[in-house]
């Protein structure tokens, strides 16, 4: 949750006792309890909006693949770049006579690296 571990969060808790003292504490304490159950409200009447919009294919959505954090760039730039490369190479192409001859002289082409950006 954010990076947040228990000491964190307890060095948080005594810092706003000593900041807004013990008789404004509760009152905020109330007002942040408001506010976190106004914003699941949100979430779950967001959720039953999407579910009641998409139908019954919102059971069949894989949730994991869609997230955020499985986000990779170098994958992605890997994918479409190897997918562009099968198609390069899958229509027969005519060598000209000065690549026979470089392949013939162990000049081929410059070796490529999927790893690279």
């Amino acid at each position: 949750m954010f990076g947040l571990t228990f000491d964190k969060l307890l060095v948080i808790a005594v810092i706003a006792v000593f900041l807004l003292g013990p008789e404004r504490l509760p009152g905020y304490a109330a007002q942040l309890a408001r506010f976190v159950k106004s914003v699941r409200r949100m979430a779950d009447g967001a959720k039953d909006r999407l579910r009641d919009e998409m139908g019954p294919d919102f059971d069949d959505v894989d949730w994991q693949k869609l997230d955020p954090r499985q986000y990779d760039p170098r994958r992605i730039i890997r994918e479409a770049l190897a997918d562009e490369f099968e198609s390069v190479t899958a229509r027969p192409v005519q060598a000209s006579a000065s690549a026979e001859r470089k392949n013939t002289l162990g000049e081929g082409p410059a070796p490529f690296d999927d790893e690279a950006t």
